[in-house]
């Protein structure tokens, strides 16, 4: 299971981030009317550890992992644990502090070689759309290589080193290229930045380059090159797989998808602690190989 090591690392970067910011949270609170919250036992930190934990624990449901393994095992890590129904609403408070440390502190840097893809998230079965009711005016159909589905986009940014430098969430609907154009997602990028087909434009290639970001895809067969050095930016392309690596570890072991729930807000929860969990994982997939002035191709070891 998950490393006392890691436990104590986890739980002491999200405590230094809610030391600084809930008073300044709950401060903004009082400023827009005031509101009468319950008060808890355990504390704000501990919440959000324990919900990046279960994203690391192997656990298929945040209630086996809660009643099976938090409660039986890490009672010395959470002694003031509350009852699984109201660990369920605590983990609707903390929806606002997991987004703002996930963007604050839970993301990697840009290395200067960036990859970028998107991955569908989907909230239900396609025969259950007209029945379903969470999502209902939220999510939308949409289209990925496997064919269609209901649900939303996870658009991720990925370094050369496996890590997540950035993300967004957009409906099932959008269009891959839509979120290259906000300044916000492509803030922290410089260098080069390599995608599929889906990502051809010639405005966004414009756009993106005069911003310091060469944007590389692969070409069409009625298309010129482009800024495209033969050797380094045909491998990295060759490598772009490496982001679908990264899609597999997300959904498969910290289950940022799946069809339970029953709750808005608890679904974002779920997201956002999943993307925390994955970065705060020891071994990500990563490029090892490095060219040199040779254009030899060495193993880094």
């Amino acid at each position: 299971m998950i490393s006392d090591s890691k436990i104590t690392e986890i739980f002491c970067s999200i405590d230094d981030f809610c030391l600084e910011f809930v008073p300044f949270w709950q401060k903004s609170l009082l400023a827009n009317g005031k509101k009468r919250t319950r008060a808890s036992k355990m504390g704000l930190s501990e919440v959000m550890t324990i919900q990046v934990l279960f994203h690391l624990s192997g656990y298929k449901t945040f209630k086996d992992f809660y009643i099976g393994y938090v409660s039986k095992h890490l009672t010395s890590y959470f002694p003031n644990l509350v009852s699984y129904n109201r660990m369920v609403e605590l983990k609707g408070q903390s929806f606002m502090p997991l987004a703002i440390y996930l963007k604050v502190c839970g993301l990697a840097n840009c290395t200067g070689i960036s990859f970028i893809d998107s991955t569908p998230l989907r909230v239900c079965d396609k025969r259950r759309i007209n029945q379903h009711r969470v999502f209902k005016d939220l999510a939308q159909r949409g289209q990925c290589s496997l064919g269609w589905f209901y649900g939303f986009k996870l658009h991720i940014i990925t370094n050369d080193q496996g890590g997540i430098i950035d993300f967004m969430i957009t409906k099932g609907n959008v269009d891959d290229r839509k979120p290259l154009r906000f300044k916000a997602f492509v803030k922290k990028l410089f260098g080069k930045l390599f995608g599929d087909k889906g990502y051809i434009s010639k405005d966004l290639f414009t756009e993106l380059f005069y911003n310091g970001v060469h944007l590389v895809t692969k070409l069409k067969k009625n298309m010129k090159t482009k800024l495209l050095t033969p050797v380094q930016d045909a491998y990295h392309l060759r490598k772009r797989a490496i982001i679908e690596t990264i899609f597999d570890q997300l959904k498969n072991i910290c289950q940022v998808e799946h069809s339970r729930h029953r709750s808005v807000t608890n679904y974002f929860n779920n997201i956002f602690a999943s993307l925390i969990a994955y970065n705060f994982k020891d071994r990500k997939p990563s490029l090892k190989n490095n060219f040199v002035d040779t254009k030899q191709l060495y193993l880094t070891l």
